[in-house]
């Protein structure tokens, strides 16, 4: 374990993350001074607390390194090329993040690590690995990006203390800044543009998100879909692993040799078997996934694939996946309305995981749009032209999936709703409502970012199920 006393800290961001590391590496005997651009009455509040705990807290400026400062440790939205960082590189001092400071401070008998990334689905997995994990009877919790600071966990703080493993979900930002990072199992679930602002570009966003398998000791575990171009076996093949490890791959079809996958509606294994060449081990049904949509089922698979590579037994994957309940607006289904399904999927933000959601479901009437981020529709919409009956269009950045609908599936209804404010969800449930047949799924999947309208894409959901509960009002 690193020695902090009297080591010049620079914290970079006043968030979560930020006051997590500023706070545990004080605690530790570090001169730490909080960096952070802003200077709203929330950035002054905190940096209050932070200052009675001996925190020293610089708002209103992100930009000019600290004088001493020994080394950086920055929150994970913070871009390389920041001035502060730029400085940093200047004056000879490292940047670190969170996860790297947490993988630092375990001591010699910590929980290993069981890690989760990718473009889509990190938080359910993790969830569900998480599931797997207590119904072996192992103690264990969900952390990392998924909304609890790993350092918090890693030193103990309650209720974390005596862990047996941790089910770790890992962000592309974090794994940037996170060198050491040496894991015992890993999974990167698929890869799909996204952050390239942040990034720089697809190959950047890759190589930091296959820093994952860097130094796994067990199972490096990958998506062996084709859909996929091979591009997480791809990251597997190029990492340098302990001795031993091995490439345990998932596929929603039969898998071969040292793969999990789907035989008749059953979860398999031919990976953790004696004589995997002939053998396969049932772990679950389909129908104990929740929702047991296609995405969904790849989630399970590779949770189940890195429960299996810590010894887990196939009963406790079954058990985990039948208890396993998953987050709001993440596939949930909100009500049944005239013949109709309303489903709530605000979670999908970008093109790869709205596709997945289409792919759920069919015939579907559409509800899509908000902030594009710089995304292109024309793929998402060709794939899943077939299934839609309508779209419902709303948002900033409607324009670019209505051209794109024109382009490539021009026999498709397209509703373009030009009002922008919140009440235009309860519009778009009433069209789609109007538009929808018994039996057909009105779906929000609106593969951009929420901000234009809502806070956040948990606010969007909730405006949906609130409309969808207007109108089944009105129906009753």
């Amino acid at each position: 374990m690193t020695s902090w006393q009297g080591k010049n800290i620079t914290v970079a961001g006043l968030g979560v993350s930020g006051v997590s590391a500023a706070r545990a590496l004080a605690g530790l005997g570090a001169v730490v001074t909080v960096v952070d651009g802003g200077d709203s009455e929330g950035h002054r509040e905190r940096a209050a607390e932070l200052e009675a705990a001996g925190i020293s807290v610089r708002l209103a400026d992100a930009e000019t390194l600290p004088e001493g400062t020994d080394l950086v440790v920055t929150s994970p939205g913070w871009k390389p090329d920041s001035p502060l960082f730029e400085a940093a590189a200047a004056a000879g001092v490292d940047v670190v993040g969170d996860v790297e400071i947490a993988w630092r401070l375990r001591g010699p008998d910590a929980a290993p690590w069981l890690a989760i990334t990718g473009t889509n689905g990190k938080t359910t997995t993790t969830q569900m690995l998480a599931s797997i994990l207590k119904a072996a009877g192992l103690k264990t919790a969900a952390v990392g990006n998924i909304g609890t600071p790993i350092i918090d966990v890693v030193l103990g703080e309650e209720p974390y203390r005596d862990l047996d493993v941790l089910a770790v979900e890992l962000s592309s930002y974090q794994l940037h800044w996170a060198p050491s990072l040496r894991v015992h199992s890993a999974a990167v679930l698929n890869l799909a543009p996204d952050h390239l602002d942040w990034h720089g570009s697809m190959e950047a966003y890759a190589a930091d998100k296959g820093r994952i398998y860097e130094g796994n000791t067990v199972a490096c575990v990958y998506n062996a879909d084709a859909a996929d171009n091979k591009a997480t076996e791809n990251l597997v093949m190029e990492a340098d692993v302990e001795e031993g490890c091995r490439a345990i791959g998932f596929t929603l079809g039969a898998p071969g040799p040292s793969m999990l996958g789907v035989v008749d509606g059953i979860l398999v294994d031919r990976a953790f078997v004696d004589d995997r060449q002939k053998n396969a081990q049932e772990l679950a049904e389909v129908a104990d996934v929740n929702p047991p949509a296609p995405h969904n089922i790849a989630n399970a698979l590779a949770a189940a694939a890195l429960a299996r590579a810590f010894g887990v037994k196939p009963s406790a994957v079954r058990d985990g996946l039948r208890a396993f309940r998953p987050d709001a607006h993440r596939v949930s289904h909100v009500d049944e309305v005239d013949g109709v399904t309303y489903v709530d999927d605000s979670k999908a933000t970008n093109t790869h995981a709205a596709e997945a959601s289409l792919a759920a479901f069919d015939p579907i009437v559409w509800i899509a749009g908000g902030l594009a981020k710089g995304a292109t529709f024309d793929e998402l919409v060709q794939r899943s032209a077939k299934r839609l009956r309508a779209a419902v269009l709303i948002g900033a950045d409607r324009a670019l999936i209505a051209e794109a609908l024109a382009r490539h599936a021009p026999q498709v209804p397209v509703v373009d709703l030009e009002r922008t404010d919140t009440g235009a969800m309860l519009a778009a449930v009433r069209e789609a409502a109007r538009l929808a047949e018994p039996g057909d799924t009105v779906l929000l999947a609106p593969a951009c970012a929420s901000m234009d309208m809502f806070a956040n894409y948990n606010k969007r959901g909730d405006a949906f199920a609130d409309a969808v509960r207007e109108l089944a009002a009105e129906k009753a």
